[in-house]
């Protein structure tokens, strides 16, 4: 079992930046695969995939929106996975989750993904 805790959300003008993090307890979070996911406003079922990261934290997958932008990270021995989010946009406001997969390497849709954190809004202001 393992409990996904996100920080670092906020209100942020366009062109800015926010640092997400996500604290994990358990004793296995260096084996799953962890990602981030954003719902939009108005779009209450649906978790849209903005970056992952391999168990080893070697590998590291993006959505084309954020490519370029975005960088997610990892430390194993802090069990803790951040997103860095450069040059903000407004359709980059969202309520972000964390979120850690027992597949190897996925980029998947958020079912594939076994384990959620509560969320943490971020709002770009134009």
């Amino acid at each position: 079992q393992v409990q996904l805790v996100e920080s670092g959300g906020g209100l942020v003008q366009a062109g800015g930046s926010l640092r997400l993090s996500c604290a994990a307890s358990g004793r296995k979070f260096s084996r799953y695969t962890m990602g981030w996911f954003r719902q939009a406003p108005g779009k209450e079922r649906e978790r849209d995939f903005v970056a992952a990261i391999s168990s080893d934290g070697v590998n590291t997958y993006y959505v084309d929106s954020v490519k370029g932008r975005f960088t997610i990270s990892r430390d194993n021995v802090k069990n803790t996975v951040h997103l860095q989010m450069n040059s903000l946009k407004p359709e980059d406001t969202a309520l972000y989750y964390c979120a850690g997969s027992q597949l190897q390497h996925y980029t998947g849709p958020a079912g594939g993904y076994d384990y959620w954190g509560q969320g943490t809004q971020v709002t770009v202001d134009s």
